[in-house]
């Protein structure tokens, strides 16, 4: 498959004499994909069944006689102002028991029925209209689920849906569940909990103290699965009308839904990259770390998400939303440096992307985004981004198709494991994500070519399988990892709890191939990291460690760090960059997997046609004798 370019267009901002143009200038800048259609419900449906689809039908005909190909987005993100009036308690409620209220986007609750029924009936007439319209190239189901923290609902609606979701989830003989077994798994024994029905259970949210973390760990299931059904509601739909491709556009560093399950009932998964928005407001890093990476963005955030992406999609991915310029809603908004625009482009297409599309087509000169860079500027001149985009165009053209090859390296990532970090962190700031983050950086730092997994997913063909803070393991999962031929790096905290959030017994990790036990685990604060022999250090987790087995790191201080035995090493703590670095350095030599230390801001990425070299870094830098210029892209045909 091509390599293709897109532009996020929105005709209903725009007067109808600039269509026809805007429509020419895409084709000439090499674009061939637009997205419309994913926030305008009111201009579709001004008010309650009063359609105007007119507009819709003249913009996707002239984007189509121009060449150009339609994702059209379903507009359930953005409810119009009259829906409320229909459905006063579709919204959703935080966890401080307030409303969110109109005026923005994404405030509708997921569990609300009216509103699901409003959605299922606005997607049907979509597809039904424009099914088979030959410019529509594909779909988007909604926009950014997760996104401004909207998937915990804690409403009448959502207190409701997470009654019957328990009922089925512990079920009994008749049809009301058995209570029984759900007081039993949440331990509910501790403070005098136990329900005597399902009718007593309320959502885990303005509790004196903390909430019980198996009722939170539930909720947090119950929501996920929540998401998951919201979206199969239209996939369902539009497949039994169209049959375009569908996709939706996940978000960075959400972990609020199990987008691996979402990914199922999808043909493509996206994702929006702003590579300086995150840098800014959601990557973990020092003040020097993001001064020095400000206008390129962090040299690995964005190629994570590409990743883990890539296998949401089951191997087909775009980026739907590509950061063009200064973005308006982070702490702070710079420009990119010139040529990281096409750099950005390229490092998606070298992690496999079928498509890169830029937001947006035209700086919005109103609203919320009025500040959010474009490919033009409100007055329709164009603004840098759009010669780079060009310039991308031509050169996908002579390029080859993408084609991915497995990676000689799988890292695996679990959201339920999130879920538990975030409910029983045991220390400020540990965070699961970033605690996989921190590995993902290390091997990128080390050359080496990452697939992101899930737990289910096959390894078998990896030459190395990471495993960081997988709070459960199924019994299957152990014996996948026992059974492989190459090493495998498991920890910290990975093991020790059951499904139904409680201490595992036997403690954790409680691995085959391995006699490593967890005796008891401290949490550190950041002015006391833990020294290891031979560099590094342990950081913010720290676990003792009882094995007759190899020990792989001790601590200064003389207490065990890591074990290894056969094909496992177990970390026994959270192992900070340098930490990390030697540990993935010295396991890759003994496996005869090629590491090359990489300077700080270059970074690369193989397919199984060429070998791409990124310098995020403001600086020219040289590796085994080549040089790299500041913000550049070098690739190489294998």
């Amino acid at each position: 498959m091509k390599r293709t370019l897109g532009v996020c267009y929105y005709p209903e901002h725009w007067p109808k004499n600039l269509w026809k143009e805007d429509a020419k200038r895409m084709a000439e800048a090499g674009l061939s994909w637009v997205r419309i259609g994913e926030f305008a419900w009111s201009k579709m449906e001004p008010t309650p069944g009063e359609l105007k689809f007119e507009w819709l039908d003249e913009i996707i005909d002239i984007l189509g006689t121009a060449g150009l190909s339609v994702v059209l987005g379903t507009p359930t993100a953005t409810p119009p102002r009259w829906m409320l009036e229909k459905h006063p308690d579709m919204l959703a409620v935080d966890k401080e028991g307030r409303p969110r209220k109109f005026g923005s986007r994404r405030h509708y609750c997921f569990s609300h029925e009216g509103y699901r029924d409003e959605c299922v009936r606005i997607v049907t007439l979509m597809a039904e209209r424009y099914g088979k319209n030959p410019n529509v190239g594909a779909w988007q189901t909604d926009n950014e689920y997760s996104c401004h923290d909207t998937t915990h609902s804690y409403s009448d609606s959502a207190r409701s849906a997470f009654k019957n979701w328990l009922r089925v989830r512990y079920a009994g003989s008749g049809n009301d569940g058995d209570i029984s077994a759900l007081n039993e798994a949440w331990g509910n024994v501790f403070w005098s909990m136990e329900y005597e029905n399902f009718d007593q259970i309320d959502l885990p949210n303005l509790t004196v103290t903390q909430p019980n973390p198996s009722h939170v760990l539930d909720f947090r299931r119950f929501s996920s699965d929540q998401v998951v059904s919201f979206n199969r509601l239209q996939t369902d739909i539009i497949k039994s009308y169209s049959d375009a491709p569908i996709a939706h556009n996940f978000m960075g560093k959400t972990t609020e839904f199990d987008h691996f399950q979402v990914g199922e009932d999808l043909d493509i998964a996206s994702w929006d990259s702003y590579p300086l928005g995150f840098l800014e407001d959601r990557v973990v890093a020092s003040d020097e770390f993001k001064q020095a990476f400000a206008r390129q963005g962090d040299p690995d955030f964005q190629a994570f998400h590409h990743d883990l992406y890539r296998t949401v999609g089951k191997g087909r991915w775009w980026v739907m939303e590509q950061q063009p310029g200064p973005v308006n809603w982070a702490p702070y908004n710079p420009s990119p440096l010139p040529g990281m625009i096409r750099l950005w482009s390229w490092e998606a297409f070298a992690h496999g992307a079928e498509a890169v599309c830029y937001f947006r087509w035209r700086q919005a000169p109103f609203a919320q985004e009025q500040m959010h860079a474009g490919l033009l500027r409100p007055d329709s001149a164009d603004a840098p981004a759009i010669i780079e985009a060009t310039r991308v165009a031509q050169e996908i053209a002579d390029a080859p198709d993408v084609e991915q090859c497995i990676s000689e390296v799988a890292l695996l990532f679990d959201y339920q494991s999130d879920w538990m970090w975030q409910t029983l962190p045991q220390g400020r700031g540990l965070e699961y994500f970033n605690l996989v983050y921190d590995n993902y950086k290390a091997l990128r730092g080390l050359g080496l070519s990452v697939d992101i997994l899930s737990t289910e997913d096959d390894f078998s063909k990896h030459k190395l399988v990471v495993a960081p803070g997988l709070l459960y393991m199924s019994d299957d999962l152990k014996e996948r990892l026992s059974k492989r031929d190459g090493p495998t790096v498991v920890g910290p905290r990975s093991g020790s709890s059951t499904e139904n959030f409680g201490i595992n017994r036997p403690l954790g990790p409680n691995l085959l191939n391995i006699n490593v036990t967890t005796t008891r685990v401290e949490t550190l604060r950041p002015d006391m990291p833990i020294p290891l022999e031979g560099g590094g250090c342990v950081k913010g987790w720290s676990e003792a460690l009882e094995t007759s087995d190899t020990p792989f790191r001790i601590m200064a201080n003389g207490d065990l760090a890591a074990v290894s035995a056969g094909n496992i090493t177990y970390l026994g703590g959270w192992f900070d960059d340098e930490a990390l670095t030697k540990v993935f350095n010295e396991i890759c030599l003994k496996a005869e997997i090629k590491v090359i230390q990489m300077p700080e801001g270059l970074r690369r990425r193989a397919t199984s046609k060429e070998m791409f070299w990124f310098n995020y870094g403001a600086k020219n830098v040289e590796v085994e004798g080549r040089s790299f210029p500041p913000q550049s892209v070098t690739r190489d045909v294998i």
